[in-house]
């Protein structure tokens, strides 16, 4: 799928001098006039980065930033103004931007930024896929399943488990056996993997039992 850069900026002839220039790169370019109209057709699902003006009229850059961040797939955000300053520049590196630029930057910094946020947006997607897999897998386990492998995790011993979840022990072997058939995991490591993957903690599992 091609990226696309979104190009926000209330100045149309800057709008039309990026567009050429982003799409001599191979870039396919959407471009807005303001953050409300970028926000009014915004969609996550498609990858690449936004490359904002700071100050327009309506929404400034910085709270489009703050909206895109809320987003179920977040952009990076490449801010390049005419009017910058260090504390609203350190304000978006703060909130996640990519780089932040003045319109008189060279255009191979322009394009290095906007290089680095593509591969950015590649990475997150693929991290956030892997999360997403990881915890459908996870999601297929019941309570008692989960509550045994979080011991697993934690290295401890079938006894131990069924000790601290008050079952037996042919028990614990049983739910061990099920769920990791059912993850398609053959050790701890590969289980403790899994989770990381998720974003869960052993909490997670079995509620800090």
């Amino acid at each position: 799928m091609k990226q696309v850069v979104h190009v926000v900026d209330d100045d149309e002839s800057f709008l039309r001098s990026m567009s050429r220039l982003l799409q001599a790169a191979g870039y396919e370019v959407c471009t807005y006039g303001s953050a409300d109209d970028f926000i009014a057709r915004f969609d996550g699902e498609t990858p690449g980065c936004v490359l904002t003006d700071l100050q327009m009229p309506g929404r400034s850059g910085l709270e489009l930033q703050d909206m895109v961040a809320k987003s179920a797939n977040p952009l990076p955000v490449v801010f390049i103004t005419g009017r910058g300053d260090i504390p609203t520049s350190v304000r978006a590196m703060r909130g996640g931007a990519e780089d932040f630029l003045t319109k008189r930057s060279p255009k191979a910094a322009l394009m290095e930024a906007v290089a680095r946020a593509i591969e950015r947006d590649a990475d997150d997607r693929a991290s956030r896929g892997q999360r997403r897999e990881a915890l459908a897998r996870l999601g297929t386990l019941s309570q008692r399943e989960r509550e045994v492998l979080a011991g697993v995790i934690r290295g401890q011993l079938n006894k131990q488990i069924a000790k601290r979840l008050g079952m037996a022990e042919r028990t614990v072997k049983f739910h061990r056996t099920a769920s990791t058939r059912k993850l398609g995991v053959s050790s701890a490591a590969q289980l403790a993997i899994l989770v990381r993957d998720a974003g869960l903690t052993t909490e997670d599992l079995d509620g800090g039992k």
